[in-house]
């Protein structure tokens, strides 16, 4: 029996060919010589790259046999995913290789700009002693606003606890039992900013917290503030840090991140190369030995259980492997749920149902279970969300997960549903479907009103009280915008205080939050959410 290719285009450790095994026979090629990658991979089953290769639609159409990709990393920056979908490849990355690396460098970056220590090894090294002008302060007794409280920004509060430092954490997710029992209270974006002596940033990088620190942020500061960002660049507004580091309006920062990298291919970014006060390192969040080693054999065995036609859990665009065939096509459903129930919610459930109905409830779900939380947190926390790691994300977050099968349904042949119990005790719940042969993705209830709509990619949703020449306002304003309604439908039911309607707009590209809002504010709506869902 002729053994499985499998490809390594960029050096990696010697446990990670040790992990691939003896089954496979493993080759090796220059990833970045172009045409030596597209000659070797012709014949791979699985390709193991680093950052350098680029793996694109040409490799894809040279690879007739390649069944799965594994980026030994986080990011997934040179690797096409929708391209290796379309060709029926498997993409997998090592989603928490690195964040105890992170987490170190963002501890690192505080020390470093408190105690201007970038500054001060220049000035040595340029035969200079300047002990008085270097003068820096202690970070005992300080506060400390930690802004994302997923598993790194945990995993800093842990580490800055012996520092005897007070611990501010603000995150819509984050449970406040978690928080507190690493000794951190949750706070609101404004009152971390005028407390923190300290802010180290660990949210992943949305529409809704790109500019998520800018220049109203700022403004609410301590002038001793000293801002770190190891997480994505963005984060911060870097023209806003700028202006706020050289009036004196904050006192220093640290970066490993960039809106461009390296920041001197931006204008923006360019001109805090000029200042003193700020400490930059190159993109160093994931470059440690033992990152490297952790992504590499993590991969492998991905990669073996990916051959083996093994469900695998690091896989990020498909589940892969024994998923029953009924129940295979419910996974990207599951996903688009989980997304879509975290832009209504806005915030973590106590409690998560996910309900599935039908006659797939008699087989084995877990797989709709795991793609649910996963769509959930994708735009929640910093690290990419995998199969494996979501339950473990619910966990830290003190998310009791249910899941419930009931083999009886109405309306439809298969119903999925994810119900959450909100911390004031409010209930948000969507359910969708599989429809037709082309197993189309349909929403069918959004707050208690019932839909038959496509679950598509770009989603505006309003609710708001019924009443005349409202569809038209709300029309006029986005064709006004020049966004085109691709599709809609609207729900009506009796509520207490009257008539509630619900709209479900079909777009053809997505909308602004400040857009969104605007039209809002327009009919009054009880809420808005603009959604784009991805998979």
């Amino acid at each position: 029996m002729t053994r499985p290719v499998v490809l390594i285009a960029e050096e990696l450790s010697p446990a990670t060919v040790e992990v691939l095994g003896p089954d496979v026979e493993v080759r090796s090629v220059d990833g970045t010589d172009r045409p030596a990658l597209l000659a070797a991979v012709a014949e791979a089953d699985a390709l193991l790259v680093r950052s350098a290769t680029q793996v694109d639609a040409e490799v894809y159409a040279a690879a007739p046999k390649l069944r799965v990709v594994a980026r030994a990393g986080v990011g997934l920056d040179n690797v096409d995913v929708p391209g290796a979908t379309t060709a029926g490849v498997m993409v997998i990355n090592a989603p928490t290789s690195n964040i105890v690396s992170a987490a170190e460098l963002a501890i690192a970056l505080i020390l470093a700009s408190l105690r201007n220590l970038g500054r001060a090894d220049s000035s040595v090294k340029a035969g200079r002693w300047e002990r008085k002008q270097l003068t820096g302060v202690e970070l005992l007794e300080k506060t400390v606003g930690v802004v994302g409280f997923g598993r790194i920004g945990q995993l800093v509060a842990e580490r800055l606890r012996p520092f005897g430092v007070t611990l501010l954490a603000y995150d819509p997710y984050v449970n406040h039992a978690r928080a507190a029992e690493l000794g951190a209270r949750v706070v609101e974006l404004d009152e971390l900013m005028r407390e923190a002596d300290v802010l180290t940033v660990h949210m992943p990088k949305t529409p809704e917290t790109t500019g998520l620190i800018g220049a109203d942020e700022f403004a609410l500061a301590k002038p001793n503030l000293h801002v770190v960002n190891a997480a994505r660049g963005g984060l911060i507004d870097e023209e806003a840090l700028y202006t706020a580091l050289s009036t004196g309006q904050i006192a220093g920062a640290g970066l490993d991140v960039y809106s461009s990298e390296p920041p001197a291919k931006s204008e923006t970014a360019a001109k805090l190369l000029e200042l003193e006060n700020i400490t930059l390192t190159p993109h160093l969040g994931a470059s440690t030995a033992e990152a490297q080693e952790k992504a590499g054999v993590a991969v492998a065995k991905s990669v073996r259980l990916a051959l083996a036609g093994e469900l695998v859990p690091d896989a990020v665009n498909v589940a892969g492997g024994a998923i029953d065939d009924l129940v295979r096509p419910g996974v990207a459903l599951s996903d688009r749920l989980g997304q879509l129930f975290t832009a209504l919610a806005g915030e973590a459930p106590e409690v998560l149902d996910i309900e599935v109905h039908g006659e797939i409830a008699a087989r084995d779900v877990t797989a709709l279970k795991l793609s649910a939380l996963r769509g959930m947190f994708r735009s929640v926390v910093t690290e990419q969300v995998s199969y494996v790691n979501a339950p473990v994300l619910a966990e830290e977050r003190g998310i009791a997960v249910n899941l419930v099968t009931d083999e009886t349904t109405e309306r439809f042949r298969n119903v999925i549903t994810l119900r959450g119990t909100l911390r004031g005790g409010d209930v948000v719940a969507v359910s969708g479907t599989l429809s037709g042969v082309d197993q189309e993705h349909k929403l069918i209830d959004v707050f208690g009103h019932a839909l038959d709509v496509p679950l598509s990619d770009h989603l505006l949703i309003l609710r708001y009280s019924d009443g005349p020449g409202l569809i038209g306002k709300y029309g006029a304003l986005l064709g006004e915008a020049g966004i085109n309604i691709a599709g809609m439908q609207v729900s009506r039911v009796r509520r207490a205080q009257g008539a509630e309607a619900l709209v479900v707009l079909d777009l053809d590209e997505s909308v602004s939050r400040e857009f969104a809002e605007e039209l809002g504010a327009a009919i009054d709506a009880r809420s808005i959410h603009a959604v784009d869902l991805v998979y």
